[in-house]
């Protein structure tokens, strides 16, 4: 690939980033309601997840990605499911007055990271973008090793340069509630946006 064509890639990546979609309102919902850490741990299964379509198209499955379509629509509304049962757990109990003040998050890196893998496989706009887009970007008969060692950097420094804000400042408006009734309000917001992420992600075609 040529400097142009990684240039290219790495914009049209950033923009499609950028929109707020399924992946990112997730985000925010998890910066709400668990903190930085947490949310920054699901941000690395975001990333994840793009890797995992990446690498699938530099390997020419995009066909082979269409006609098991069975395994992405099962993906797919695994995500929803699992979104559906945080807005539901927030909505109901979400954080209580002493975890706000906490220093570290007692949520597991690997639960985070896993959630924010489901999130992106089950996006169809991640989908659409990797699948669809990215072949028409770069030429993917001519990839080499390097090139895909290249493509993966790319992606990562990317998406995190975008995520990264996103849940920073999501979590730093978190420790500004200490109270019981902005924590209701925080709870329920939480609970609205991963309710928000569950509808996108299963009415989207």
């Amino acid at each position: 690939m040529t400097l142009a064509g990684f240039v290219t890639y790495a914009g049209a990546l950033a923009i499609a980033a950028a929109i707020p979609g399924p992946g990112i309102v997730a985000l925010i919902a998890r910066a709400l309601g668990s903190g930085f850490r947490s949310a920054l741990f699901m941000a690395m299964g975001l990333v994840m997840g793009d890797l995992v379509y990446l690498t699938a198209v530099v390997l020419g499955l995009a066909i082979l990605a269409q006609t098991f379509g069975t395994a992405f629509i099962i993906i797919k509304w695994a995500g929803v499911a699992y979104l559906a049962y945080l807005a539901w757990t927030f909505w109901h109990t979400g954080i209580k007055t002493e975890t706000v003040g906490a220093e570290r998050s007692r949520d597991g890196a690997l639960a985070s990271i896993l959630s924010g893998l489901i999130v992106t496989l089950g996006n169809p706009k991640v989908m659409v973008f990797y699948l669809a887009i990215t072949p028409t970007i770069i030429d993917i008969a001519s990839i080499t090793p390097t090139d895909y060692g290249v493509l993966i950097a790319i992606t990562a420094m990317v998406l995190l340069v975008v995520l990264v804000p996103y849940l920073a400042l999501a979590a730093k408006a978190r420790w500004f509630l200490a109270t019981p009734r902005a924590l209701k309000t925080l709870n329920r917001t939480a609970a609205g946006f991963m309710a928000g992420a569950a509808a996108a992600i299963a009415f989207r075609q």
